[in-house]
């Protein structure tokens, strides 16, 4: 029977050692670049936020930037996007947070949404958990609502997605990896 995360899952690489040694590396770039794959994943995304009553998707530099723009053009939406630290030319806030291999710090225009806003959090996704906690600190402290975070990729055994739901955030995966 044709399981949508299996099929999913089944489109996802593994890259050893990337960026650094004992790092698994999981890349998206073969499922994004299937039609096939890619509009099943859309889709996936689509039927779950379609009742939503949303207003904004905010996407996590970089890949974040890739499902969730083009969820935010299929349901109607403004898009946010929330980058890394120094690439945005306005008036921003930012947050540094810790990931699997080091820090870093995120930041969005002050102006990316308004207070009551309800946002749906994307990203490729969930290592740690840091990169999306960052983004929901940044949207959170500018007002929005985050209705829920949003991954293909659950990296179970590195806790980020506990860590986030421990932190108040609803979750939705795609899939998850364990182990090597």
């Amino acid at each position: 029977m044709y399981n949508p995360s299996d099929y999913i899952k089944s489109h996802i690489r593994t890259v050893p050692d990337w960026p650094q040694d004992g790092i698994m590396f999981r890349d998206i770039t073969p499922l994004l670049q299937n039609p096939k794959t890619f509009r099943v994943l859309i889709d996936l995304f689509v039927h779950r936020y379609m009742d939503a009553n949303l207003d904004l998707i905010a996407g996590m530099d970089a890949r974040g930037f890739i499902i969730g723009s083009v969820l935010a053009y299929e349901l109607n939406l403004g898009f946010i996007p929330i980058r890394k630290k120094g690439k945005l030319p306005f008036s921003t806030l930012s947050e540094e947070y810790t990931l699997e291999y080091g820090n870093a710090t995120v930041e969005m225009h002050t102006d990316a949404c308004k207070y009551g806003d309800r946002v749906v959090l994307i990203d490729d996704l969930i290592a740690t958990g840091g990169t999306m906690l960052a983004g929901k600190k940044l949207l959170e402290r500018n007002g929005a609502v985050i209705v829920e975070g949003a991954a293909i990729v659950d990296l179970v055994e590195l806790g980020g997605s506990g860590n986030l739901r421990k932190e108040g955030l609803q979750l939705y995966t795609v899939c998850d990896f364990e182990g090597h």
